[in-house]
C-alpha cells in the first residue's frame, strides 16, 4: 500500500505544479481584454513557465538524483509559492514574465522527480499502469485551471489566479515533505542487471523516443492553449462555458492516459500502443481543423476529443524512457525527456498563435495533424522489441529494482 500512497503523493504535487504552468491559456481572453494584449503576446506569456522548466529541469533531475526526490519537490513547490505570492501584485508585461519564468523553473523540480519517485516504487509489470496515472496530474491540472482560473479571472483578474496557484503549491509542499518517501535505491548495477551503466545515449533508439515525445506535444499544447478562445471566436461562446467543456476534456484525458498505460502492461510494449495513438491523435486533429472550417455543434465535439486524446501518449512516453535508461541513468534520462516535451510545449503557443493569426485555427490544426503524423514515423518499435521492452532485463528497470517487489 505504500506504493500507491507515494503515487498519489506524486501525482498531486504534479498536478498543482500543472495547474500554473498550464493554466495560463484559460486566462487567455482577459488577458487581452483587460491588458489589450495581442493573441501573440499571450502566447508569449504563456510560454514563459514552460520556458523556465526547460532551463532547469536537468539541474532539478541531478539534484534528485543526490538528494532524493523528497527533498527537491518540497524545495521546489516552496520556491514556487513564494515567487507565484510576488507575481500578484506586478502587472508590467516583462516583470510578469520573469517572475513566470522563475515559478516554472521552481516547479520543475517536480516534473524532473515524481516521474522518479513513481518508477522507484513499482515493479514492471505495474509501471505502465502507475505512470499512466502519474502522467494524469497534466490533464487534471489542466481541468482545475479550465474550470477554476477562468472565473477567478473574470472577478478577481491575474493576480487572484497566481495566488490560488500559489497556496496550492505550498500546501503541496508541507504534505510531500512531511509524508513521502524516498525509495530504497540499489547499488550501482546490482538491480538493474548486468550491462545498465552503460550510457544509453549511445543507440538511437532513446533519442527517437524523446524526438516522437516532443513532436506529440505539438497537438496537445495546440488544443490545451487555444481551445478556449476557438470556442469563444468561432461558436459564440462565453469563457466559463467553454472552460467547463474544456474541464470535462481534461476527464477523457486523465483517462486515457490510465488506459493507455494499462495498454501497455497488457500487451509488453510501450512504443506501439504510443504509435497507434499518434495515429488517432493525427485523425482527431484534423477533424478538428475541419470543424473550424465548417463550425457546427460538431466543432465542440472534435474539440472536445482533441483535448483528450492527445494527452494520451505522453505516460508511454515517460515509461519507456525509465526503462530504456535503467536505474542508474532514469534521473538523467527523465531530464532530458521532460526538457524536450516542455521546449516544445513553450514553443507551441508562440509558433501555432502566429499561424492563427494570420492563417485562421484551421491551420494552426492542421499543422499540429501533420507533425503527430511525423512522429508516428520516429517512434522506434524495433528498437524497443530489440533492447528494452518491458520485460526485458537488459537495458530497462526491472521489476527487482523496485522495493514493491521484493518479498
Amino acid at each position: 500500500m505504500r506504493r500507491w500512497m507515494m503515487l498519489a503523493l506524486g501525482t498531486a504535487a504534479q498536478t498543482v505544479a500543472c495547474v500554473f504552468v498550464y493554466g495560463l491559456p484559460y486566462a487567455s481572453d482577459t488577458l487581452r481584454s483587460d491588458n489589450g494584449l495581442t493573441l501573440s503576446q499571450v502566447g508569449v506569456l504563456i510560454a514563459c513557465p514552460t520556458a523556465g522548466l526547460v532551463l532547469t529541469l536537468v539541474a532539478w533531475g541531478a539534484l534528485a538524483d543526490r538528494y532524493g526526490e523528497r527533498a527537491v519537490i518540497t524545495a521546489g513547490l516552496a520556491g514556487c509559492a513564494v515567487t507565484l505570492a510576488l507575481s500578484a501584485r506586478v502587472h508590467q508585461l516583462t516583470s510578469l514574465g520573469l517572475l513566470f519564468m522563475l515559478a516554472g523553473g521552481a516547479s520543475a523540480s517536480v516534473y524532473a522527480a515524481s516521474g522518479r519517485l513513481v518508477v522507484g516504487w513499482f515493479p514492471a509489470r505495474e509501471r505502465g499502469l502507475a505512470m499512466g496515472i502519474r502522467q494524469t496530474s497534466t490533464p487534471l491540472g489542466m481541468g482545475v485551471a479550465a474550470l477554476i482560473v477562468p472565473t477567478l479571472t473574470e472577478h478577481g483578474g491575474l493576480g487572484a489566479t497566481v495566488l490560488f496557484c500559489a497556496a496550492l503549491c505550498a500546501g503541496l509542499a508541507v504534505l510531500i515533505g512531511l509524508l513521502a518517501a524516498d525509495p530504497p535505491r540499489p547499488g550501482r548495477g546490482a538491480a538493474d542487471g548486468p550491462g545498465t551503466d552503460a550510457n544509453p545515449y549511445r543507440r538511437p533508439t532513446l533519442w527517437r523516443v524523446h524526438a516522437a515525445s516532443a513532436l506529440l506535444c505539438v497537438p496537445q499544447f495546440t488544443a490545451a492553449a487555444f481551445a478556449l478562445v476557438l470556442l469563444v471566436d468561432v461558436r459564440g461562446w462565453s469563457t466559463v462555458h467553454a472552460g467547463q467543456l474544456i474541464a470535462l476534456a481534461q476527464v477523457l484525458g486523465a483517462a486515457s492516459r490510465i488506459a493507455a498505460g494499462r495498454w501497455s502492461d497488457r500487451v509488453g510494449s510501450r512504443l506501439r500502443p504510443m504509435r497507434q495513438l499518434s495515429v488517432a491523435i493525427t485523425l482527431v486533429m484534423a477533424a478538428t481543423a475541419v470543424g473550424v472550417w465548417w463550425p457546427s455543434p460538431c466543432t465542440a465535439l472534435f474539440l472536445f476529443l482533441a483535448c483528450g486524446i492527445t494527452a494520451s501518449s505522453n505516460g508511454l512516453a515517460f515509461t519507456a524512457t525509465a526503462e530504456l535508461a535503467g536505474h542508474t541513468w532514469s534521473g538523467r534520462a527523465m531530464g532530458v525527456q521532460n526538457t524536450g516535451q516542455n521546449l516544445a510545449a513553450s514553443l507551441t503557443p508562440v509558433a501555432v498563435g502566429a499561424l492563427i493569426g494570420s492563417a485562421g485555427y484551421a491551420w494552426g490544426f492542421v499543422a499540429a495533424g501533420l507533425i503527430g503524423a511525423v512522429a508516428c514515423c520516429v517512434i522506434p518499435i524495433a528498437g524497443e522489441t530489440r533492447d528494452s521492452g518491458p520485460a526485458s532485463p537488459k537495458g530497462s528497470m526491472r521489476a527487482e529494482s523496485s522495493p514493491a517487489s521484493r518479498p
